[in-house]
């Protein structure tokens, strides 16, 4: 009882915040590991909850129309792709590097969404169909590559690019964003079940919290639009640094 009082509020707030901005794993896997779970189980339970979740936000934003589907299905197929890769490729890859180019990386990053005019609801100035749809679909495998071999803030990293890069308007950029990443959590967790690492109660009972969260925090997106995103996703940008350097100190 003791682990679900810890957790289920934590994954409703996680998913609240991814979405807004992504990141909401930032909040929910320390959640489980705080909560005592081994770090496998803690990381394919959590998949479990944010999968459960995206599907709430990703069905808003197909609602509300910010998914267009001839963007969307490349990049899902690319997503899917990547993330393969880069689940393969842990194998080989050195987590240290990883961190080490986060800590170079989240300062920049951070400034950027500072001055950026991009996380606005007016887009720049759009690109022609085939540009963007080639252009996402990169992004995507690109993506796809870092979720499958670390993962932390993919979400947040997919609503820049496509803002920055696409120039995308930031309701397309976040229905497109629920797109890859729903694509990237499910294929993850089909593995996690199949091995029967996910606890499933509290998988279930997190999960419909992180639902919650989701249904709360997308209506906010429609409601609030850029004033509401651009401090969130400092803020997730602030946190995802204090976890990385927690966790090349701690080792």
């Amino acid at each position: 009882m003791l682990v679900f009082l810890i957790t289920c509020p934590l994954v409703f707030l996680a998913g609240f915040v991814d979405s807004i901005a992504g990141g909401g794993g930032l909040i929910s896997l320390p959640a489980y590991m705080f909560a005592g779970l081994p770090a496998h189980a803690a990381i394919a339970t959590n998949k479990m909850s944010s999968a459960m979740g995206t599907v709430v936000a990703a069905l808003h934003f197909w609602k509300q129309g910010f998914m267009k589907w001839k963007i969307c299905l490349p990049g899902i197929i690319t997503a899917f792709v990547g993330s393969w890769c880069g689940a393969r490729l842990n194998l080989f890859t050195d987590e240290k590097a990883l961190q080490i180019m986060m800590l170079v990386l989240l300062p920049f990053i951070a400034f950027y969404v500072f001055r950026s005019k991009s996380l606005t609801k007016t887009a720049e100035e759009e690109y022609p169909l085939k540009r963007t749809i080639l252009l996402c679909a990169l992004i995507s495998f690109v993506i796809g590559i870092y979720d499958g071999i670390y993962g932390p803030g993919t979400g947040t990293f997919l609503m820049l690019l496509f803002t920055g890069v696409c120039h995308m308007s930031l309701e397309d950029s976040a229905g497109t964003t629920k797109a890859i990443n729903l694509t990237t959590n499910i294929s993850a967790l089909a593995v996690y079940l199949m091995h029967g690492a996910v606890l499933l109660p509290l998988g279930i009972a997190a999960g419909v919290c992180n639902m919650m969260g989701n249904y709360l925090g997308s209506h906010c997106f429609t409601s609030k639009g850029a004033s509401f995103v651009k401090p969130v996703i400092l803020l997730v940008l602030a946190v995802f640094f204090a976890r990385v350097v927690f966790q090349m100190t701690s080792l």
